[in-house]
């Protein structure tokens, strides 16, 4: 598990161990990811790696893996679209949560929120105005919606986007602003396509707001991205949702709610530099399977 959170690998593996599981049939090793992760993928004995990181170590892994199994999750800057017939009042809520949910620390967080100019001007204003109601404090507490990210450092790189976002032109509509390890939850318009923001994944509480006028090009905009993890489309219509969703080169698409939504039973996964392979308990262990053919005659 990562350095920074191994309590819960931990924990597992207790409640495992006293479940009667056999010793040694599931086994948890803390310490830095760099130097255990090399080792477990340079031993041939390891039949299959899965990793959820980032995209450079993601790429080191299949390098180093061989002919072995290997699934990887990894980056993302997921997108809702949301068309002029969309329910608003159910969608607009969903996509506070979606955007802020853990600080934004989901690797399907909602990143960018494609609106039709039809419908821009009041989704945002009532975006805003929920985003503004979220209560920041201490992640023990039943009532607080926002709290730190998981170290400073990684409040800083998000703070740092948001200034880079700011400098190629993007015009900050609410939050922005770091507290320590927080950042306050942050909506951003005007974005530039080659803006940090834009291409890569936040990991932390920020959403970008864009205006479109064909859906087309709204899933043009989406299609554009490096990464196609998950994406979500909200629709009346059930022709134009078959057909966006055949349309977007992504790993899974959620009709009328946000790209965040997921159930374990789900095949999870995505394609480009999102990675290879499905989670989910069928598909993974499909992925964990080898065929065999015995033909007699």
């Amino acid at each position: 598990p990562s350095g920074n959170t191994p309590l819960s690998a931990l924990h597992l593996a207790r409640l495992i161990h006293e479940a009667g599981a056999p010793d040694g049939a599931y086994n948890v090793v803390t310490g830095s990811g760099q130097k255990i992760g090399a080792q477990i993928v340079q031993d041939p004995r390891v039949a299959m790696v899965t990793f959820t990181g980032s995209v450079p170590v993601g790429k080191d892994i299949r390098a180093g893996i061989g002919l072995r199994r290997v699934t990887l999750e990894l980056g993302s800057n997921s997108s809702v679209i949301i068309e002029p017939d969309a329910d608003l009042k159910m969608i607009l809520p969903r996509c506070v949560t979606g955007s802020f949910s853990h600080s934004g620390q989901v690797c399907i967080s909602v990143q960018n929120i494609y609106l039709h100019e039809q419908i821009a001007d009041d989704f945002t204003a009532r975006f805003i105005e929920a985003t503004r109601a979220l209560k920041i404090g201490h992640p023990f507490e039943e009532t607080t919606d926002i709290s730190s990210l998981i170290t400073v450092a990684e409040a800083e790189r998000v703070e740092s986007m948001i200034q880079n976002a700011r400098e190629t032109g993007a015009r900050i509509l609410t939050g922005g602003n770091r507290h320590h390890a927080t950042i306050d939850p942050t909506i951003l318009a005007d974005a530039s396509p080659g803006s940090t923001v834009s291409c890569k994944e936040a990991f932390g509480p920020i959403v970008v707001i864009h205006r479109y006028r064909k859906l087309k090009d709204a899933i043009a905009a989406v299609n554009s991205s490096e990464y196609g993890l998950q994406a979500g489309l909200c629709t009346r219509d059930i022709e134009k949702a078959f057909r966006a969703s055949q349309l977007l080169h992504v790993g899974g698409v959620i009709v009328n709610d946000v790209p965040a939504y997921r159930a374990d039973h789900m095949p999870y996964g995505g394609v480009k530099n999102s990675g290879i392979g499905r989670e989910g308990p069928r598909f993974a262990v499909e992925e964990m399977t080898e065929m065999k053919l015995i033909c007699w005659r």
